[in-house]
């Protein structure tokens, strides 16, 4: 990798071209160097659970790394009202 990701969809796509680079028949990746591209992609999917648990506690919707999000509204419904039971 040239470069770390910097978001969810840019390490999918560095874990796909590893996938593809170990199958690949005339120039396999090493398996050490593939081995170190998924403990880096662990560790960085794991920073990305926290954040999502952060978002969910605070009710953030995204992060740098995890894109923000707003659930598309059906057609007519112009917004929302969100209940939550306290307990």
């Amino acid at each position: 990798m040239s470069n770390a990701a910097d978001t969810i969809t840019e390490l999918r796509k560095h874990l796909f071209d590893t996938l593809r680079s170990l199958g690949d028949k005339d120039n396999p990746m090493d398996i050490k160097r593939a081995m170190a591209v998924a403990n880096v992609a662990n560790a960085i999917i794991h920073s990305a659970k926290v954040e999502v648990d952060h978002m969910r506690l605070t009710g953030g919707t995204g992060s740098g790394f995890i894109p923000e999000s707003t659930p598309a509204l059906p057609d007519g419904v112009v917004g929302r009202k969100v209940h939550r039971l306290k307990g």
